[in-house]
């Protein structure tokens, strides 16, 4: 059977030689494939220049629709995306001057909490022959709820978790 090349983007592997990856890796279904994921982190400020320069789709306005998709050379935002996206680029912009002027970065985001929990580890170790109470466990501000995380992400249950008995590593 040979080697098989798997491509991440185009979510689809195929005989690995040469001439099939130098085919797939220039072809029209890949570029797009890679342009969409790369698309899917551009910053705010980038999507809205990007956006301004184009015309309105024209079919798109109309029906809801058009049949380019993404690949359309017309940009098929509203005024209203471009006021919410224009909006957010401001905030972003406010956002990183206040961190570059040095004010403090508005609380709960993950800065503060990585802060605060250093801040805790340094107090425990320093009190370390004290008896301490444990701090229940929380987590940081501007997650999902809890029902929405992943199993790996969710706090433990209390007492730890249950080790079956007949359980044998190795």
């Amino acid at each position: 059977m040979g080697k098989r090349y798997f491509c991440d983007y185009c979510d689809r592997s195929f005989q690995d030689n040469l001439h099939n990856r130098k085919k797939h890796l220039n072809g029209v279904q890949h570029l797009r494939a890679k342009r969409a994921w790369y698309d899917l982190f551009r910053d705010a400020a980038a999507i809205l220049q990007e956006e301004q320069t184009k015309k309105p789709c024209r079919k798109f306005l109309q029906t809801g629709q058009c049949d380019f998709g993404s690949n359309c050379r017309f940009s098929h935002m509203t005024e209203q995306d471009l006021e919410k996206l224009s909006a957010q680029v401001q905030g972003e912009r406010r956002l990183k001057e206040l961190q570059q002027e040095g004010a403090d970065i508005p609380p709960g985001t993950i800065e503060d909490w990585l802060e605060k929990r250093a801040q805790r580890l340094s107090a425990a170790q320093s009190n370390s022959a004290l008896p301490e109470k444990p701090v229940p466990f929380q987590y940081p501000p501007g997650w999902p709820p809890v029902q929405e995380l992943p199993p790996s992400l969710q706090a433990p249950p209390p007492g730890g978790w249950p080790v079956p008995p007949s359980l044998q590593w190795g």
